[in-house]
């Protein structure tokens, strides 16, 4: 990924004044200017969603609404820009942030219920868009010697999950936290999936990566056939990113996968 930072003429063209400074997180792409935060790689994906969420009432939860240029475009020179908000990243340590962090999934996806699903989700060959089509049975992939139990035992637990919608797949780290206001959703990843399938990424993700407890599955209320679909997700991108030649700790993430699923009762 580039860490090239914002030229002049994008800070220009968005109407802010630098020095950009690089922001942590995500990809690490991403650079803060005034009170926007700048991406490249701009996209379908960004415009769509732009226009997407321009109509849309944040209920419970702040939004890092996307901006267009001072001409009106969604990008320029392949850079987009949202707002900056206020906030920062929770105490993974403590299950009240995945309560609270679901209970702001929830809210957004209750605000998005009502629009349309973007044709350009099926144009993605990213890993990840990979992995989930893996994860709900519309792709088919070996899996490394590693995970092909594993991938076994969570296919039998997956159960059908409700109606499909706009989703955020990537909620996890994506929820900060200020005083005094309502949770603060950022850099949506859309998936058109049932939101219990958010949810058990989250919960998937606080098992194997955040070291929460077996007990935060029933504090926050998900159930466990979201959450083995969810591991099958993101072992399923662990499996694309090592076919690609990323540099990948196999066992340990196997091992961490493992964990999760016994935490689950698989």
């Amino acid at each position: 990924m580039s860490r090239d930072q914002p030229p002049p003429e994008v800070l220009q063209a968005f109407g802010v004044r630098g020095p950009a400074r690089p922001l942590d997180g995500g990809q690490g792409t991403s650079w803060r200017a005034g009170d926007l935060v700048l991406k490249p790689d701009a996209g379908p994906l960004h415009g769509w969603l732009a226009g997407a969420l321009a109509d849309v009432v944040p209920d419970g939860f702040r939004l890092a609404a996307p901006v267009c240029t001072r001409t009106g475009a969604w990008e320029h020179a392949g850079w987009s820009a949202t707002r900056w908000v206020e906030g920062d990243a929770p105490d993974t340590s403590a299950v009240s942030t995945w309560r609270q962090v679901i209970a702001a999934g929830r809210a957004l996806h209750r605000a998005v219920a009502q629009l349309e699903r973007p044709g350009f989700l099926d144009a993605r060959q990213d890993p990840w868009a990979a992995a989930d089509r893996v994860a709900w049975d519309e792709l088919e992939v070996s899996f490394r010697p590693e995970f092909t139990e594993l991938a076994r035992r969570l296919r039998g637990a997956l159960e059908p999950l409700g109606p499909s919608q706009l989703v955020h797949g990537d909620l996890t780290n994506n929820v900060l936290f200020a005083p005094g206001l309502p949770p603060a959703v950022i850099d949506i990843s859309p998936y058109w999936r049932p939101p219990a399938y958010a949810e058990g990424v989250v919960v998937a993700d606080a098992l194997c990566w955040h070291d929460a407890p077996a007990s935060v599955l029933d504090a926050v209320d998900v159930p466990a056939p979201a959450v083995a679909r969810a591991l099958l997700f993101r072992m399923a991108t662990t499996n694309q990113r090592a076919a690609a030649g990323a540099a990948v700790d196999l066992l340990d993430e196997a091992r961490r996968y493992d964990l999760a699923a016994a935490a689950i009762g698989l």
